[in-house]
């Protein structure tokens, strides 16, 4: 089914109960009170100095408006000039007391009402992204009952649980770390960390995820994972890691504020006494330059870039998908070609030994025995094919010595004092073993994967490997094709024939195969050379120099590798491609509010300080625009952080039909 036609899940009640429980938390915040209380203040000043009440009334009440609203900035102004640095926020105390001195004391409570509102947004803004990050942790239990080797049972802190406790799951309860199911046949709803919409059943063998929820089974789990690393724990602190970088657009706009902001004062002083020295009457001289100097502050741009570039992370986050950095959020935005790795991203990754070729008189289960053995450090998903397959048959697999690793090669390693030497053909074997090419090009034209095994330099056998295609892997492309406006490109260590047939089931033309590490970096950077900011998307360690040479590299996060994790930019937490065009659209959706939210400022602080320089700008009016322009400019960023921007960013992930038709002509049949 398209990725445009899928329809969203309803919130769940626990979902709903948690947003509440967010919501209701975000208002007791101090600056939200004390905004609060400020405008409470202002409106009764307001209605007394209509009613016709004494001065000393209304005066009163204004100025405990002052007092409500303005001292936390006031405080945060004066702490910033302690450290040499010029606050907006000391800018406007400064110009509502200005304005209160010379009578205009409604005009200054109305500036401190309105700028205390709009501090308050932003905080409730920055709480609500907070919030939605941390709400990924309480998934996962605050306690777990431990079983010692005993069976005695023990409640503890799930925190506290390390690599090998074992522990007991009952019906209806959260598992409390990584593991794997020991004992026990259950039904876990994994939505939260998979996104799998239905119940999935567990069974001795099996992996399952801190945070799900228990069936009506009991489960024994072995832990696997520390607390600090299981796949939540993981997501909170890499999306709180992002939230506190800066964009790019964010740093250039706090190096310039600083000098900006002197600059308004200068300007403020100039517009003040230069009218003064040619005869100007001193108040409505006064009121002129305090008028400027608060629509001439910069707090809409400010506010411009971060609110929603951190409520896109947020959101990006809820859903399973880690943006490391805004820099990350920011670059993703301008990808326009994303490339694929086959194994392990556009295949489920967990290849099966199919068929086993010996030669020089080797049983097959001698040779999945040190296969097994060399391959038994490996981390890619051909040794744990290979591993699999011999304890599936029983076979006894020994420690191996000196493993090493080649990228793109394969793996060696010292197995009972023969070195076993686990690798592609084309690297491994020579003209002259035409049996065994032979045997290799009839499993490549069927679509397996061969796997050459050498002992001691000889060849001893052909391994055979198949794996499947990913659930929603060609409704990802083609949403990827729509998106970008370009065609993904398929980059792969695998054989040419078994790379096409992968490629022509999920929709790609491009194909580049038989690729070592180097040669991605280079495949990257040809279609990088060519105009393209490319997105590369894979899971093994072969696939982190290829990521770096990316404009953005994505990394499977279940079973990714931990280089391609650190190497990458964002990271599919629960290996869910449809989330990959959702994220993309939602960080170019993100680019436009900054953009727009920029203009608005820009847009507002122009008009305003032309208005005020040219003619005579009220300053009631004056602070309304100024003030009014920075909540529009908050709340527009806000909305990123909402459920249905993320479902609106995967209906529209799709470009025009007549664009993506002239593509397709273009690069149709195509075999690179």
């Amino acid at each position: 089914m398209p990725l445009a036609e899928m329809a969203p899940a309803p919130p769940s009640p626990r979902a709903t109960s948690a947003a509440r429980r967010s919501f209701v938390a975000a208002l007791a915040l101090p600056q939200i009170q004390w905004a609060a209380l400020a405008t409470v203040l202002f409106a009764l000043g307001g209605i007394a100095q209509l009613a016709g009440a004494p001065d000393a009334a209304w005066w009163a009440l204004y100025l405990a408006c002052y007092a409500a609203g303005g001292w936390e900035p006031a405080n945060a102004g004066l702490q910033a000039l302690r450290e040499k640095a010029l606050d907006v926020d000391l800018l406007m105390i400064v110009a509502a007391l200005v304005a209160a001195s010379i009578g205009q004391v409604f005009d200054g409570a109305l500036l401190i009402v309105i700028f205390a509102t709009s501090g308050a947004l932003e905080a409730f803004a920055t709480r609500r992204t907070e919030d939605s990050v941390n709400a990924l942790l309480t998934l996962a239990p605050e306690r777990a009952v431990r079983l010692s080797e005993q069976g005695d049972e023990e409640e503890v802190d799930a925190s506290t649980l390390v690599v090998g406790d074992l522990v007991l799951v009952r019906p209806g309860e959260r598992v409390g770390a990584d593991g794997e199911v020991l004992d026990g046949v259950s039904e876990l709803d994994q939505a939260s960390i998979t996104g799998e919409p239905m119940p999935v059943t567990k069974r001795p063998g099996d992996e399952v995820f801190a945070g799900t929820l228990n069936g009506a089974g009991a489960l024994r789990v072995r832990v696997h994972r520390a607390a600090a690393d299981t796949v939540v724990a993981r997501i909170v602190a890499m999306v709180a890691e992002a939230s506190s970088t800066k964009a790019k657009a964010q740093l250039f706009i706090e190096k310039v504020e600083q000098r900006y902001s002197i600059g308004v004062v200068v300007a403020t002083l100039a517009l003040f006494a230069i009218p003064l020295a040619f005869g100007a009457e001193f108040q409505p001289t006064l009121l002129r330059a305090m008028t400027f100097m608060i629509v001439a502050s910069p707090c809409a741009v400010v506010l411009a870039t971060m609110p929603p570039l951190l409520a896109t992370i947020a959101n990006a986050g809820r859903h399973g998908v880690l943006v490391k950095s805004a820099v990350a959020l920011e670059e993703l935005s301008k990808v326009d070609l994303v490339a694929f790795d086959k194994t392990g991203t556009l295949t489920q990754g967990t290849p099966r030994v199919a068929s086993i070729a010996t030669f020089g008189g080797i049983s097959e289960a001698e040779l999945l025995r040190v296969a097994a053995a060399a391959e038994r450090r490996s981390e890619h998903p051909v040794g744990r094919a290979i591993v699999a397959a011999a304890h599936e048959r029983g076979i006894d697999v020994p420690e191996p010595e000196d493993f090493g690793s080649m990228p793109g090669r394969g793996v060696a390693a010292t197995v009972e004092d023969r070195t076993v030497v686990i690798g592609a053909p084309a690297a491994l074997l020579s003209p002259s073993d035409t049996a065994a090419n032979s045997v290799v090009d009839e499993l490549e034209a069927s679509g397996h994967t061969a796997i050459a095994v050498l002992v001691d330099e000889h060849l001893v056998g052909v391994v055979a490997l198949t794996d499947r295609v990913r659930d929603g892997a060609k409704a990802a492309v083609r949403a990827l094709a729509d998106l970008t406006g370009a065609e993904p490109a398929l980059l792969t260590g695998d054989n040419r024939p078994a790379a096409e047939r992968l490629a022509h089931s999920v929709g790609i033309n491009r194909v580049k195969a038989q690729l070592l590490p180097a040669d991605k970096v280079t495949a990257v950077e040809a279609l990088r050379d060519s105009g393209h900011q490319v997105l590369l998307i894979g899971d093994g360690v072969n696939d982190a120099p290829a990521m770096a040479a990316a404009r953005v590299g994505v990394a499977m996060g279940r079973k990714g590798s931990d280089l391609a994790l650190e190497t990458s930019d964002v990271i599919l937490v629960r290996d869910d491609l449809s989330a990959l065009p959702k994220t993309i659209a939602l960080a170019r959706r993100s680019h436009r509010v900054v953009k727009a939210n920029l203009v608005i400022a820009g847009t507002v602080i122009t008009a305003l300080v032309a208005w005020d320089i040219l003619g005579d700008l009220p300053l009631p009016l004056g602070v309304a625009g100024h003030e009014g322009s920075t909540i529009v400019v908050a709340l527009n960023g806000l909305r990123l952080l909402r459920n249905s921007a993320w479902v609106k960013a995967g209906s529209g992930a799709s470009a025009a039909p007549s664009d993506i038709e002239h593509h397709h002509a273009e690069h149709r049949g195509l075999r690179q």
